[in-house]
């Protein structure tokens, strides 16, 4: 067998450009892998890629993250072996096989599933870094988490309450909000419902927020900026409902605010990196401080209809798609 199935686009753009082909196997060289993938996740980082508003070259295979077993090394490869199950970060995830350097791989524990593998990556990873790195939590922190009922906002939520802060969630439905709780929000504000700003206001006795955590992006940036507290930090993680606009830096100075725009990949570097940042999130896992919530597994072939419902912003949870 030469060929695989895959998911790609040839132009950027609408959902429609999302073609569902045969492309040849990747080979394994130098210090690459080839994995046969089980599961791969869903993202926001996804239909970014897709639609244009972060530029790759074209053809290009979606996906950047997956589970599946080794079956082949390249000849530099030192740490795996043809058989090891593994996860891993990486490019053209949507596809049979993938192609990745052994550095952004992770042997998977036996006691971990694929498709906990797979759920795991991006969004348990990006919570981790923003909450360890980008705002380190501390205990008695009151953090603003959007989105609250998405996949990365679950995880966020249960992590920020093991390290013994405060969670204040937004979400958009009263079902989302039920899920919320159930994950350990302190407060649940429905933005459709409510207003965000006074309602933080409410809360935190007009203080504010020592963090808001903003994967939203543009319907959300001026009111998070409003919601931190003096000293406070802003962290602009994603663009579900758009790119943030150009904004005058001048907007940090009433309350002396700091602005970091993260991005998981710039965590994960280097081998020594990678393994300390997984094995941080295995070892979350295994201590069951964190349960992932898997909103809905597709066959590849149905990959446009995930984008479709991720898109909606209707979704809770992780999204997968199965091999």
């Amino acid at each position: 067998m030469s060929t695989m199935k895959a998911v790609l686009v040839e132009e950027q753009g609408p959902i429609e450009n999302m073609l569902y082909k045969d492309v040849p196997i990747p080979k394994a060289t130098g210090k690459n892998v080839v994995v046969k993938n089980r599961f791969c996740g869903v993202n926001f980082i996804d239909t970014y890629q897709r639609s244009g508003l972060y530029k790759v070259p074209t053809p290009y295979i979606l996906g950047r993250e997956a589970s599946g077993d080794i079956v082949e090394v390249g000849d530099e490869v030192t740490d795996f072996k043809v058989g090891d199950r593994v996860v891993y970060l990486g490019g053209s995830t949507y596809a049979e096989y993938t192609s990745v350097d052994e550095s952004a791989v992770e042997v998977l524990d036996e006691k971990i599933s694929y498709e906990n593998g797979a759920a795991l990556g991006i969004n348990a990873l990006t919570a981790w870094t923003m909450i360890r790195d980008a705002y380190p939590v501390k205990k008695g922190d009151t953090i603003l988490v959007h989105a609250a009922a998405g996949g990365v906002g679950l995880v966020l939520t249960q992590m920020i309450r093991y390290l013994g802060a405060n969670v204040i969630g937004t979400v958009s439905t009263e079902e989302k909000a039920k899920l919320a709780r159930e994950n350990g929000c302190n407060e649940v504000i429905i933005y459709t419902k409510e207003d965000l700003v006074e309602r933080v206001n409410q809360i935190t006795n007009n203080l504010g927020c020592e963090a808001v955590l903003d994967g939203v992006g543009k319907d959300t940036f001026e009111k998070s900026i409003a919601c931190t507290r003096r000293l406070g930090t802003m962290i602009s993680f994603g663009n579900a409902s758009g790119a943030v606009p150009p904004t005058p830096i001048t907007v940090l100075t009433p309350k002396n605010l700091k602005l970091m725009r993260p991005q998981l990949f710039g965590y994960m570097v280097t081998r020594e990196e990678s393994r300390k940042w997984w094995n941080e999130v295995f070892d979350l896992v295994e201590k069951k401080v964190i349960k992932l919530n898997i909103h809905k597994i597709y066959d590849l072939k149905d990959a446009k209809q995930a984008h479709t419902d991720i898109e909606s912003r209707g979704t809770t949870g992780k999204l997968l798609l199965k091999f």
